[in-house]
């Protein structure tokens, strides 16, 4: 039976949510149901499978602003105080359920579900998840990589090619600092390519990232192995290309996994469900609902006119099926491939890391059987890392992608449109007046506080430039929010740039943007330039 490889990574990436100046932040919330619902049950699967001793790679993409939050003691702390609430919650729950045996069974599985979370956040961990992620690095069993410090769109930053390197560049640092080492590989934000932007990831030190299938496909030249080999640009940087399979078993709404009827329904939570009195203390400023994680229904199905309540163990059963269904269609991929081919395939399966746990709830578990089944010795799928698969494959055709992104129709649609067109031009001018302010300093001695303001002005610039904005103003999830921060990072840049001009800079104000925007800590002003001739 023919071999091949699977390379599956998770893109973990959440804009940067800080707001000391507040006791409580309702975005904040994005980065707790992540800990709980996505990263902390990833750890625990990775501890499982080094407890079996299961041989599998996984890549991790973790993005400059999540590692930041991460790593953020206030975040650390708030963190702790919603876990426990929704311990509390969960406790009432068990109570409220006694009379219905079903739910009541479901109220006692959050409260453990939740326990372990504490116990494992606070004591196992101590609050470090990214020393976890460590752990397995070296224990050989992820491939870290990062992305762009803020998640830039970078085909529309394109208009400065500082803009550009500079997002890559701080994004590499930020992560080199936290980790000790350079990561082999980069994400492109939201897999935004465009032809040139591989010189830019060379200068970085990355030697592949990813393009979504027609990036591949459009390629200079035809790629003779379709989107199982990669393409060398022309300049040694590598550019994987995704499987549309595996994509569509996943992603798909009408055909993916996550939508049987077994699975959690995400949609139901007693958030929505209960109660105001009773929900109040547990929900944003006691009046406006939101989901708390607990929910008891299952999807069901589309025609059904009454959610069923969820059962764990067809959700497991269905899980089990899952899994095997996904490596048993990538096992026929890999034989119809091999004969066709003068290498080994590489089937290349890029996620958000967010679909595992917080949208699906049973995500965390597929992954861990995926891993299992492709770990066994009787298994022709080999799971590894990009970088492991060229240091077999190091020589690989050579052509440049077509400008692509893994966004609703291949290219830059959700990220430029009539909801979101205005900030491209503020962003432009904005970089355009950074790059002049470097320009003209940089020759000069600055003073420590005019040193302080400019690279906080680089900061409020590079928060700006985050891809989340547009992708929210389009989506319309949280759009105030997203407009608010917007605005308020460039009104940030301005007020320092003009500042700067002026060398009128008052340390007061200063420091109170440096405790709201305390990111990238080792940022200098002076890269913010065009490459010399």
């Amino acid at each position: 039976m023919n071999k091949g490889y699977l390379c599956i990574v998770l893109h973990a990436h959440l804009p940067y949510v800080h707001h000391p100046e507040h006791d409580s932040f309702f975005e904040e919330n994005w980065l707790f149901e992540a800990i709980t619902e996505c990263y902390l049950p990833l750890i625990a699967m990775l501890d499982r499978l080094q407890q079996d001793n299961i041989p599998c790679r996984l890549t991790l993409s973790l993005s400059p602003t999540l590692i930041t939050m991460l790593q953020d003691e206030l975040l650390q702390s708030r963190y702790l105080r919603h876990l426990r609430k929704l311990l509390e919650l969960a406790g009432k729950e068990v109570v409220r359920t006694e009379g219905q045996p079903a739910f009541h069974e479901l109220a006692k599985r959050y409260r453990r579900e939740y326990l372990e979370a504490l116990h494992c956040y606070q004591n196992h961990y101590q609050g470090d998840l990214l020393a976890a992620f460590a752990k397995h690095y070296r224990a050989g069993r992820l491939e870290l990589i990062t992305t762009a410090a803020t998640h830039g769109f970078l085909p529309l930053l394109n208009v400065s090619e500082v803009a550009v390197r500079t997002q890559i560049k701080v994004g590499i640092d930020t992560f080199k600092a936290r980790f000790g080492f350079a990561p082999g590989g980069f994400w492109l934000p939201e897999c935004g390519y465009y032809p040139g932007l591989e010189a830019v990831v060379r200068e970085a030190g990355a030697a592949y990232f990813f393009v979504d299938t027609h990036g591949l496909m459009d390629a200079s030249q035809a790629p003779r192995n379709g989107v199982y080999a990669p393409l060398d640009c022309g300049n040694g940087v590598m550019a994987f290309g995704r499987d549309p399979a595996c994509s569509q078993q996943v992603w798909s709404a009408e055909q993916g996994y996550p939508g049987d009827p077994a699975y959690r329904e995400y949609y139901r939570d007693i958030g929505f469900d209960l109660p105001m009195d009773y929900i109040a203390p547990y929900i944003l400023d006691g009046v406006t609902r939101i989901n708390t994680g607990i929910k008891y229904h299952r999807i069901t199905g589309r025609d059904a006119p009454v959610k069923a309540v969820y059962q764990p163990e067809k959700a497991l059963e269905t899980v089990h099926r899952h899994a095997e269904d996904f490596i048993g269609k990538r096992q026929q991929q890999i034989q119809a491939l091999s004969p066709d081919m003068d290498r080994t395939p590489i089937i290349v399966a890029p996620y958000d890391a967010e679909l595992f746990g917080h949208w699906w709830y049973e995500g965390p578990l597929w992954l861990e059987q995926v891993l299992r089944l492709a770990g066994q010795d009787s298994s022709s799928v080999e799971t590894v890392g990009c970088g492991d698969y060229l240091r077999r494959e190091p020589l690989q055709q050579q052509a440049v992608p077509a400008m692509s992104t893994w966004g609703d129709q291949g290219y830059a649609d959700f990220w430029l449109n009539e909801t979101n067109d205005w900030i491209y031009p503020l962003l432009h001018q904005a970089s355009n007046e950074m790059e002049k302010l470097v320009s003209d300093l940089k020759a000069f001695k600055v003073s420590q506080l005019q040193q302080r303001a400019l690279n906080q002005a680089l900061r409020s610039l590079l928060l700006a430039q985050a891809s989340d904005w547009p992708f929210i103003l389009k989506s319309g999830t949280t759009a105030d929010y997203a407009k608010k921060r917007l605005t308020d990072h460039l009104a940030r840049f301005n007020y320092l740039h003009d500042c700067i001009r002026k060398n009128r800079i008052d340390e007061r104000n200063l420091t109170a943007l440096e405790v709201m925007d305390d990111i990238f800590p080792d940022i200098d002003f002076r890269d913010y330039h065009a490459p010399s001739a």
